[in-house]
């Protein structure tokens, strides 16, 4: 994977994007919601520049991978994949390739419904994403990160300026089955634009499965955005499965209303480029997050993660945990941001950052970010990168473990701490055979 010179990255990335939107809008036109919603996110996208390490956010990330795709959109997909393994008892399975109906011919448990469009369209007009802003989930403006001008990831702007149809949810009660979207780019070329809109009501329960793959020379794009009731609980996985020159961009836009309960568990491997930023806004104080996240490179693989929470009410709760596992020649980038504002006392915020070097051309950045106000506050960070423990490794082969065999013992345990949270559902899909590239079969 050739580095660009600073100069030529900036040109380029300048002609890609403009050459997507130019084939997008020679393309097939939107669903009928989303085509305002489209044009106001692709005016802001292009009054931002595009990504380069000029750029705080993106000085580590060498986005070479990115601009090695080909800008027009993947044509629709015929069937469903192959490789998709079968449903398994206790989940509904929606397939997303940015052009069909998910929905169609899906009998939806209770408790879940799409959004009708007239009020899909009342929630676009109102989303800060579309305009480039960082308002949280559902785009309520009266928000401080709002106020405090921050702005929408570029990857989040992307997806919504390219994104043809969107996949808007809303969820009462208890939903029994576990919702599982999935992605498959196979071996196309090209751009997957997917945009997904969640609403859970006060006190209502889901758990939600994203998997995304692709295996060629293509750019997954996800933007989801999703507002939690007061009292509602959302138990959140994503496994990201890429393979060759495929790039992933994902904006996970959450907005927590008091006392509710947000867990998410993303597991990431394989992909050229992979850049991931999971933002949360707890609006009320008195809620929950739980985020954690398992990244493996090897190769001259790139996996970045730039996570944001805050908090806007007193007694808000965070824990949040990242953990790495950088071979070959790979990076791992994680800047884990916290802001605690003086609105936000009696916060209780822990942060770790764990990685494991396996190699030494392997290379980690991670920046925990802090930025605490409030005076009465229980808030703690760590970071701490090392390689597998000699003493764990000479005990495992002096009860007569092959060396290659105890090193493996050591990172499946080394990974069951993140992995251990995913859905029940995920066990399908190989999680830890992903992670470690093991000689699984592919579902």
């Amino acid at each position: 994977m050739a580095t660009l010179s600073m100069p030529t990255a900036v040109a380029a990335a300048s002609s890609w994007g403009s050459e997507l939107l130019l084939a997008l809008e020679s393309g097939a036109s939107p669903q009928p919601p989303l085509a305002a919603a489209r044009q106001r996110a692709a005016r802001a996208l292009a009054d931002r520049p595009l990504p380069s390490r000029r750029q705080e956010a993106w000085r580590f990330t060498d986005i070479a991978p990115l601009l090695a795709i080909t800008p027009a959109q993947l044509p629709p997909a015929t069937t469903v994949p192959a490789t998709l393994p079968s449903v398994t008892p206790g989940v509904v399975r929606l397939v997303l390739d940015g052009h069909g109906d998910p929905l169609a011919g899906v009998s939806m448990p209770a408790g879940i419904e799409a959004i009708p469009a007239a009020d899909l369209e009342a929630l676009l007009q109102e989303s800060s994403t579309d305009r480039g802003e960082d308002r949280g989930a559902n785009g309520a403006s009266n928000h401080a990160a709002a106020r405090a001008g921050s702005e929408a990831p570029w990857s989040g702007l992307l997806a919504a300026a390219t994104a043809g149809q969107i996949l808007a949810l809303r969820v009462r009660g208890v939903v029994e089955p576990t919702l599982e979207l999935v992605s498959d780019a196979a071996s196309a070329e090209g751009v997957m634009p997917l945009r997904l809109l969640l609403i859970l009501e006060p006190e209502a329960r889901l758990e939600l499965l994203q998997v995304h793959r692709a295996s060629a020379a293509s750019l997954t794009t996800v933007l989801l955005e999703a507002r939690l009731g007061a009292g509602a609980r959302l138990s959140h996985g994503l496994i990201a499965q890429g393979g060759g020159a495929a790039v992933l961009l994902a904006d996970l836009a959450v907005e927590q209303d008091p006392d509710s309960h947000y867990a998410f568990t993303s597991v990431v491997a394989g992909w050229a480029l992979s850049r991931l930023e999971p933002r949360v806004l707890q609006s009320g104080g008195g809620a929950t997050t739980r985020l954690r996240s398992l990244q493996r490179v090897d190769g001259r693989q790139i996996a970045d993660q730039h996570s944001q929470v805050r908090f806007e009410g007193p007694e808000g709760e965070l824990d949040q945990l990242h953990k790495v596992i950088a071979d070959g020649a790979g990076r791992s980038v994680f800047n884990g941001a916290v802001a605690v504002p003086r609105a936000a006392q009696r916060t209780d915020a822990v942060q770790l950052s764990r990685s494991l070097l396996l190699s030494d051309r392997a290379r980690i950045d991670t920046k925990p970010q802090l930025e605490i106000v409030a005076d009465d506050v229980k808030c703690a960070h760590g970071a701490t990168v090392s390689r597998l423990q000699s003493e764990e490794l000479f005990y495992l082969q002096s009860r007569g473990i092959a060396a290659a065999n105890a090193s493996r013992l050591l990172l499946r345990g080394y990974c069951g701490e993140v992995l251990r949270e995913l859905p029940a559902a995920a066990t399908i899909w190989q999680p830890l055979a992903m992670v470690l590239a093991e000689e699984a079969p592919r579902p």
